[in-house]
């Protein structure tokens, strides 16, 4: 099952590695190269390389955990032992941690994605220097003679 290909998947790492080449349009060693020289420069580059490692990381641990899973399947008679069974179980949430992290780089790749405008809008809102208060900090500027609007609760009261 290793090979990416035995279970009829694609290969997710090497799909996701193409996706960023083409979105960065550079490879993905120069694009890492990058990142470590100027982890700022870019955020969203920073960002995906971040989570592209852990998803090559968390394929290598599913790798294993397939391998030794087959291992133990062949060496088992018809029935499974806990052991085995255990086996499988770690092979289920590898593939879990997996797809989860193949998840997260293909929604930093997607530009349109849910929650993108927001966080973009709030990276932005950090950067701009603010010139003033975010709200309104003093009563607004009445002409002479003119009446402030009586309160509510000074009317229900009487």
């Amino acid at each position: 099952m290793s090979d990416g290909t035995s279970d009829g998947t694609e290969d997710v790492v090497g799909v996701l590695t193409e996706r960023i080449e083409a979105h960065f349009d550079m490879g993905i060693t120069q694009l890492k190269a990058a990142v470590a020289t100027a982890p700022t420069a870019n955020p969203d580059a920073t960002d995906v390389i971040r989570w592209h490692g852990l998803l090559v990381e968390a394929q290598s641990v599913l790798d294993r955990a397939e391998d030794d899973l087959l291992a133990a399947l062949d060496t088992q008679p018809s029935e499974v032992d806990d052991p085995t069974m255990g086996l499988a179980h770690r092979v289920n949430a590898a593939v879990t941690a997996r797809d989860g992290r193949a998840l997260v780089v293909r929604w930093l790749l997607a530009p349109d994605a849910p929650g993108k405008k927001d966080l973009a809008a709030e990276r932005l809102a950090r950067l701009r220097p603010r010139t003033g208060p975010a709200v309104q900090t003093s009563a607004p500027h009445r002409p002479a003679g003119t009446l402030a609007p009586a309160s509510r609760v000074g009317r229900a009261a009487r």
